[in-house]
């Protein structure tokens, strides 16, 4: 299981495929790399190499107190990039990746080469719904979760993944900053989003509040590609079909 040591935490990497890079990046809270490992990372690796990762805190890298802010977190994605590939790289983000994925860039845009951006928050701090989240019993938060999010985690077996994700909850939502980053970040100008010139792919549900945002990207964005689908915030796993066909037309047509 390979890990790479940064200047700030531990990250828990993935590799698959051969071929031009993408790296592909998971939401806050629920997600992990296994959003994409077992959804659109294995058909894009046909044609690609892929790179999936652990964000701070999730899954199996290390757990940090601090530091879940898009700006930190961009810098851990610089420094993957920085270790693993050469050249201009593919980025994938979903929900705040997206936004990490979207923040490198805007400040690399000769290191990107293509972008996707699933379920892309903007403004992204929305901190409600993630509090009252973490404040239901086990059993709440687990009925809570979509159907796809419990079939993932095998919540109907209760075994170590469902373990697992309900101490990465508890641990991200009372111990560490997550909160606190999320409640300060703020909304990207639109002058600065209308200056991303790299082809760009957004992938909105139709039943979902992000949905705003893919409409307004397709009016600021001159390289913008935007697909609606029938689907809520967790697109990766409620229409994982339509969201492998979608970056795959993308990135290899």
């Amino acid at each position: 299981m390979p890990f790479l040591d940064t200047n700030g935490p531990r990250l828990h990497v993935q590799m698959m495929g051969d071929g031009t890079p993408i790296i592909m990046l998971h939401g806050l809270i629920t997600g992990s790399l296994a959003t994409w490992y077992y959804t659109a990372a294995p058909t894009l690796a046909r044609q690609h190499k892929v790179l999936l990762y652990d964000l701070r805190g999730h899954g199996r890298s290390e757990r940090c107190l601090e530091g879940y802010d898009s700006n930190t977190q961009t810098q851990d994605l610089a420094s993957i990039i920085e270790a693993y590939t050469e050249g201009p790289v593919a980025l994938v983000g979903h929900s705040f990746g997206a936004l990490i994925a979207l923040k490198y860039a805007l400040n690399n845009p000769s290191r990107v080469s293509r972008l996707a951006l699933i379920e892309l928050p903007l403004p992204p701090s929305r901190t409600g719904d993630f509090t009252a989240f973490i404040q239901q019993s086990d059993t709440e938060m687990v009925a809570s979760l979509p159907a796809a999010l419990q079939q993932l985690f095998g919540a109907t077996k209760r075994g170590r993944r469902l373990k697992r994700f309900l101490a990465s909850v508890q641990f991200l939502g009372t111990q560490s900053s997550l909160v606190a980053d999320l409640a300060n970040e703020t909304d990207i100008p639109d002058s600065r989003l209308a200056a991303l010139s790299i082809p760009t792919l957004g992938v909105f549900g139709s039943e979902s509040s992000c949905r705003q945002t893919g409409q307004r990207l397709n009016k600021l964005l001159p390289a913008f590609r935007l697909v609606e689908c029938a689907g809520g915030h967790y697109l990766p796993l409620e229409a994982p079909q339509v969201v492998t066909s979608a970056m795959e037309s993308f990135f290899n047509g």
